[in-house]
Formats: C-alpha cells, structure tokens, sequence
C-alpha cells in the first residue's frame, strides 16, 4: 500500500472494502446493542539491533486487519480477522450478535471528531534506507568504544512503526488516525577485572528517524548509556530501612505511572477493584501533588490524535492539589459510571478490544528548586532512574528496582549505590510527598505500559520529588 494514502484509502479504496456495504454490516451487528465499533489497522514495523559490531536481528513485518465489538451492558462480544474483505467482516457480526440476545439498548452515538494531528503522517520507514540505518548503529558501537577503553558489549537498536487506523461506528460516522513511531536504544557494558556493570539509554517518539539519528541525539544516548554504567562501576552496597528519598525528573514518573495510574484506570474503579475506587472528591496526596494525563502533546511516545474507540484525546486531571477528581475512561466504562469518556480508550493491535489506558502520565512542577530539596536532607537516597518494577492495583502496593541511585549526606549527594530498592504503597506514598520541585521533565520517549496481556506506547514525567519515610530495600550489611 503507498505510504502517501490516508488512513481511509488504504482500507476502503486500496483493500478493496466497500464503503456503504461495510457500514451496514456493522449498523446490523450492532443493532440493539449499546455501543460497539469495528476497528481497522494496518501497520507496517521494524526492528534493527547490533551487538558488538554485528547485524544481530533484523525484521520488517506488515499486519493488517479488523476487531468487531458489540457492548451489552457490562458485556461485550469481539471478534478479529486478519483478512479486510466484506465477507469476513459479515463472519465476525454474527459472532458478535451473540452478546445482545435478549439485550435492548440504543447504540450510543459517535464521539466529537477531533480536528488537530498532532504528529506527521509520514511514514518513517520508508524514508531512511535500511544501508543508513546500518550505518548509524555501527557508527554508534564505534563511537562508544573509543570514548572507554572498559567497555566490553554494546548493543545499539533502531525500531520504527507506522500504523493506520479506522473507526467505524453504527451511525456510520468514521473517525481515523496515522501513527509513526521510532526508538533508538544504546546499553553498554563496563568491566573492570572481574566487575562488570551495565548502563542504557534511549529516546523516541511520534517522530521521524531524523528526530533520533542526528549526530548530537545519538551520541548523547551514548554518552549517557556510558555515564550509568561508569556509574554503576563504582557504586557501593545501597542502605536498607526508611528513610527521605529524592526522585529525580522524568523518567522516575515511572513509579507514579505504576503505583498510581493504574489505580486511576476506569476499569478498577467500575468493578471497585482498585485503592483508588469511590474517593472522588477525597484527598489523596499532599498538597501541592497535581497528577495529569495528557494524550495531546506534539510528537510524544503516549499521544494519539483519537484513541483507539474514536474519542479525540484530552488532558485529564487525576489529582489536582491532592484531591481525587477523575478517573480515565473508555467509553463502556465512561457509560456504566455515568460520566464522560475521557479519550483513554487504547489496544494494542485489532486483535485486542479497547480497554481504559494511560497516554503520557505526570506529576506538575511545584516551587522549590531541586538543589534545595536535595540539601534538605540529612541522610536519605536520591534515586534518578529506575528499571524493573511490581504493583498491585487492589492495595496499590509496589516494589521499584532503582538502576541508578546515590546516598545523600549532610544535604550533599554522596556515592553511588546499587541493590536499591523502593518499597511502599501508591496511595500512602502519594501522602509522603513533602517537597515538589520546579524542574517538571517528560522520559525521553521509550515507555511501553503492559495491561491484560496488551502492550501500548505511553509517556511519564515528573519533577524531583521529595518524599518522607518511604521503606528502601538493600544489600549492605
């Protein structure tokens, strides 16, 4: 399929669909139902990694095809093909005629039509050849060897994406989006003798490749790949018990994507499921915490123009001053807890149904300038990035592994630890905020959030951060 079509001539002139018979399809299937969809994709993705100097991996894939969903009540019927012809889409309305017997409802009309993109509808893949590409990561193993004689691996990764949707509802009404995605990654690993540590860096977004393979975007992702792991070279054991802790801007916003958006998701509240459910109205953190999620910022990794039901995206306020005041929703939980959908409706690939996600999470700046809070602590961590991590929605309770943290002295950051990590729970946490500061940063565009088997892109973000009394985990003795 040409790269320059929209979205609605890849499916409806150049797949072949016809346009009115579709529309009826899906105006029968859903018939009596409450609300329902058929959603189209087509999407084209790539995948290059070197490893000490060598082409390890390198795919290309397309996939193509549709999800029908029909909504009774607190039900749903969903059906998926990957052949777009009239014939299979009429297979899957039979199927999902199954969820509305018995069931009488209007099927609830399409949402307002978003009229903003907010990235390029150029398909990156097909700009770059695969020759250049190659080039760039073998100047990047170069590179980085020659700036530390320790290294002992490097590993450099490009991916891109370009996806095509369409949203087909009952009324007929059609909504669609084009979605381009890259990511470069750098990891690096640094012996000395027997010791061996490791450091990465990545950075992406809704962007061409030429947003990432310029010579002072690549070279900071190795510079700073080789920063953590010279770093972590020279750590020493982290402390164990409660103490302040410090979380450094950006990609530390990870921890409140997990302990607390997940809990602010429709979904859990709807089924009371959550530790957030019913607190609406009801302080929730310090004063001063302001959590947002916004899916309509240019070119970052979590934003759509429309989510994947339709609805256009939308900045929605979750905490604002530590009070509760919203959830995010997609449109079957929006309808069954009477309040608006709020542009949140998300899946991975039309294999999957749409399910209430997160886009690019953060926390607002505050007033307090990072170095003060830093100096306002006698003894605690400074934690400036993190790596793998473990929440449960139903009491919020998390566990974060920091990959690059530093014991603060007498106000002062000391050395580096490694082993640490962060233990509590996300609304208790959220309570423990004590000082806020003015540095508000976004992640440099490589969060993948996993829900019910479904992986999407989204983004986080916050300021430095003090927070009192949080439980570190450790290795020293």
């Amino acid at each position: 399929m040409p790269h320059a079509a929209t979205a609605r001539d890849l499916f409806f002139t150049q797949a072949g669909l016809d346009p009115d018979g579709v529309r009826r399809i899906v105006a029968e299937a859903l018939k009596g139902a409450d609300d329902g969809e058929l959603f189209l994709e087509y999407r084209q993705s790539e995948s290059l990694v070197l490893d000490d100097g060598q082409i390890k991996s390198a795919s290309f894939d397309t996939a193509q095809g549709f999800g029908l969903r029909a909504v009774a009540g607190e039900a749903h019927g969903y059906a998926h093909g990957s052949e777009l012809s009239v014939a299979a889409i009429r297979r899957a309305a039979e199927t999902v005629r199954a969820v509305r017997s018995g069931h009488s409802g209007t099927v609830a009309g399409g949402p307002a039509k978003a009229s903003r993109s907010l990235y390029t509808e150029v398909n990156p893949l097909a700009l770059v050849p695969f020759e250049t590409k190659v080039k760039l990561l073998e100047e990047i193993d170069s590179y980085t060897r020659s700036k530390d004689n320790r290294v002992r691996q490097v590993t450099a990764s490009l991916a891109g994406s370009w996806q095509a949707v369409c949203i087909l509802r009952a009324d007929g009404s059609l909504a669609s989006d084009i979605r381009p995605m890259v990511r470069l990654g750098v990891n690096v690993v640094l012996g000395d003798g027997e010791h061996m540590e490791t450091g990465g860096h990545g950075m992406g977004g809704r962007i061409g490749y030429g947003g990432i393979m310029g010579l002072a975007d690549w070279q900071h992702c190795a510079d700073e790949a080789l920063r953590q792991a010279s770093v972590n070279l020279g750590s020493i054991p982290a402390p164990a018990g409660e103490m302040p802790v410090v979380l450094g801007p950006g990609w530390p916003g990870v921890m409140l994507h997990e302990a607390v958006g997940h809990g602010l998701e429709g979904d859990f509240n709807r089924k009371a499921t959550s530790a957030f459910s019913g607190k609406i109205g009801s302080r929730v953190a310090s004063a001063g915490v302001t959590v947002v999620d916004d899916g309509t910022i240019p070119d970052r990794r979590g934003s759509i123009s429309i989510d994947d039901e339709g609805t256009p995206s939308s900045r929605n306020v979750l905490i604002e001053d530590g009070i509760l005041v919203g959830y995010l929703q997609d449109r079957m939980n929006a309808r069954l807890m009477g309040v608006a959908a709020t542009g949140n409706g998300r899946r991975q690939s039309y294999a999957h149904a749409p399910i209430p996600r997160m886009t690019n999470t953060f926390m607002l700046a505050g007033d307090k300038d990072p170095a003060e809070i830093i100096a306002s602590v006698p003894r605690g961590l400074y934690a400036v990035n993190f790596g793998g991590g473990q929440v449960d929605i139903t009491n919020g309770k998390f566990v974060f592994s920091a990959s690059e943290a530093y014991l603060i002295e007498n106000g002062k950051v000391g050395p580096a630890v490694k082993g640490a990590t962060l233990i509590g729970n996300g609304p208790d946490a959220m309570t423990r905020v004590t000082m806020i500061g003015n540095d508000l940063a976004l992640d440099p565009g490589i969060g993948t959030c996993g829900k019910d088997g479904q992986g999407v892109p989204v983004g986080v973000g916050q300021p430095t951060l003090r927070m009192d009394g949080l439980t570190v985990g450790g290795t020293a003795v």
